[in-house]
Parts: C-alpha cells; structure tokens; sequence
C-alpha cells in the first residue's frame, strides 16, 4: 500500500462559525492507494476526538500502525487496490495541522486561548479547501466514526453533492447531556491542574512529565467508551499480583488498566487541543441554522448509511435511528440505510470490532445494499 504524508498552507483566511477567522492555517494529510485517471475514486475518512491523519499503515522503522488498520489497506473493507484514501488532520488537532499551539501571525507566540473555538462545519470547510487544493471536486464515499461521524453527516448536510455515500458510525446529530457530562470531567481536571498553569505551560514540560489533570479526565472519559460487559469479560475482578488486598492503594486489575491508558495520554496529546475539540464535540448539533432537523437532514441527497452498535454508551443507537427515522419521515428512504451491530464493546467497537462491520461497508462500497 502506497503511503504518503503531505502538509498544505492555505493563505486566504478561513472564515469560522464563531465570526473569528484563521489565516493563514495549515492542514497535514496522508494518502493510500493511487488516485484513478478521472478521480473517481477518492475516499474521505475523518478521524474521531483523539485521532490523527495517520489512519492505516506503518511508518518506515515505527512498529504501531495508523488508528483504522484493520479497516483500511490493501484487500480490506476500504481496499487501497480500488480505492484513493485521504484522511486529513482536524484543524484544532496537535498532529501538525494549525492548532492553540502553532503561531499567531501577529506575533509568532502560539496562539493559547487566542484560538477561535471551532465547530464540525469549520473542520469540514477546511478539508473542501484540501480537496479544492488537490483538485478533487467530489468523492466516492465519506466515512467516520464518531467525531469522524460527525463530520461525516456535516459533509452530507452541507455538501450534500460532494459524495455519493456517507458512511456514519457512532455517532449522533447534536451531543447530548451525557457525553457532555463525561467531557466536563476531562475539562475540569485539566484547568484545574496547577501544571496546566492556565494554559500557559511549556509544551516540552507536558510531553516529557505529562499532565495528571489530563489523565485524570482520560480515565473518566475512557470509561464512555467501553461497557459494563465488557469491562467484566475483560478484567473481571481480578487483582494486580503484586498490590496486597488489604493495602488501601492496592489495585484491581481494571484500575490498573485506568491508569496505563490515562498517564500514557498526556505525553502524546495537547491539554489545549484536547479542550478545544471537547467543545467542538459539545457543541455539535446538525440542525444549527435550520429550525429542526428535519429541515437540515432534508438537504441530504447522498446515499447515508448509519451503523451503530449496541453497547455504546456514549453515542446510543437510539440516537442513530432517529437520524434514520427522521430521513425516512421526509421522504428519503430510497437514500438511508441503518444497521445496528451488535456488540457490548462500548464506543471504541468501532475501532476494535470492525470484523463485526466490515463486510457490511464493502458491500455499500460496492453497492449491494
């Protein structure tokens, strides 16, 4: 599979939601696969909260492969023999595309809190202007899980002529008070952490010794992305070997867990994207704009597949099906599938069970369904 790791600079100003604008600004983007003579097989995969551009694949002397390997690569569910595979690093991110950490133009110093709070459309319009770049004025297919989702559904509702597919997994039309809820555990442990030193640490000192407020909130929100089943089948009520029952600090082996995923997280992301793109979540609702959304989802006229799983707590099918319901109550039902998968993952299913779905995408790829 041919890999490739671009950045692009746009110097004309992008125009956010807020009224703020950034300009210039950077995007990073990979590429798989080759690009056909009359580009019409470009897909579009957007990464969730925590992702990045690297998808699929291993970099030259590095062993860990990108996020969605197993989805995507040469045979899979999003084969690279067939298909140009691009996925591009959110703005607000802290892998290379313009975040609270990259320089002001004004002055050069990062911009902190100087940088404006974004919405799913800004990441989105953002990425149009990637593919503008490329020259690529419509794709195949858009697909991706949860905040990828997101922006999957902001592409068809905005875009609604740019793909002929979207495929939305995990995800919701506006987030709810529950995993707004989990994400104000994360926001507070980290502003109320004195080494976050109201955003105004040096980026080296977080890499190097991390930020326990972050991981804090990591945990909490870890926890959304799994489930009670199976957290059972995974750690039952086993005890770490070496921790003694009845020491007060001793550790199940579920804790243990807990605290791997959380004081790993900070030496890897930014404090101040990761509150950025929180927000980002939050504040998500595809009807923005439009009175219901009925209305909004009623500008949709690529083909929509949504795929939930039933474990997840954090985005709960329940959510997925109205999306479904509400396209079918408009008069789109020749233009929406839904599939719930079943699973007691939780959330990161997936990115972990994709055996359990990635049969049903290639057979929207090739349009059996």
């Amino acid at each position: 599979m041919k890999i490739t790791t671009n950045k692009v600079t746009f110097d004309e100003p992008l125009y956010c939601e807020s009224g703020r604008i950034l300009q210039p600004f950077e995007v990073v983007y990979e590429t798989y696969g080759e690009l056909n003579e009359d580009r019409s097989n470009v897909i579009i995969i957007t990464h969730a909260l925590t992702g990045s551009h690297h998808a699929a694949g291993v970099y030259e002397g590095e062993s860990k492969a990108g996020w969605w390997d197993g989805f995507i690569g040469d045979g899979k569910a999003i084969d690279t023999t067939k298909y140009f595979v691009i996925c591009m690093n959110n703005i607000g991110s802290c892998f290379g595309s313009t975040s609270p950490l990259s320089p002001h133009p004004l002055d050069g110093k990062p911009y902190r809190f100087r940088f404006p709070v974004l919405t799913i459309s800004d990441i989105v319009k953002a990425q149009i202007r990637v593919m503008k770049y490329l020259e690529i004025n419509s794709v195949y297919a858009v697909v991706g899980g949860s905040l990828g989702g997101m922006q999957a559904l902001c592409y068809a509702v905005e875009y609604p002529k740019f793909a002929k597919h979207i495929i939305m997994i995990a995800s919701t039309a506006y987030t709810r008070p529950w995993a707004i809820a989990y994400n104000k555990v994360t926001t507070e442990a980290i502003r109320n952490d004195p080494d976050f030193k109201d955003g105004y640490y040096d980026p080296a000192d977080i890499k190097e010794n991390g930020l326990k407020g972050l991981a804090v909130g990591r945990m909490a929100g870890h926890i959304s992305f799994l489930s009670p089943q199976s957290m059972d089948r995974k750690f039952g009520r086993r005890y770490v070997g070496q921790d003694g029952l009845y020491e007060l600090f001793g550790r199940f082996e579920v804790e243990r867990y807990m605290e791997y995923n959380g004081y790993n997280f900070p030496h890897k992301f930014d404090p101040l994207s990761y509150l950025y793109i929180v927000k980002t979540m939050n504040i998500f609702n595809a009807s923005r704009g439009s009175d219901t959304l009925e209305q909004s989802l009623s500008t949709i006229k690529s083909n929509l597949h949504l795929i939930s799983f039933s474990g997840d707590l954090l985005f709960r099918p329940v959510e997925m099906e109205e999306i479904y319901e509400t396209m079918k109550n408009i008069g789109k039902s020749d233009i929406v599938t839904y599939k719930m998968i079943e699973s007691d993952y939780g959330h990161d299913a997936f990115l972990v069970e994709i055996d359990k779905f990635d049969d049903y995408v290639k057979d929207i790829l090739q349009e059996n369904i």
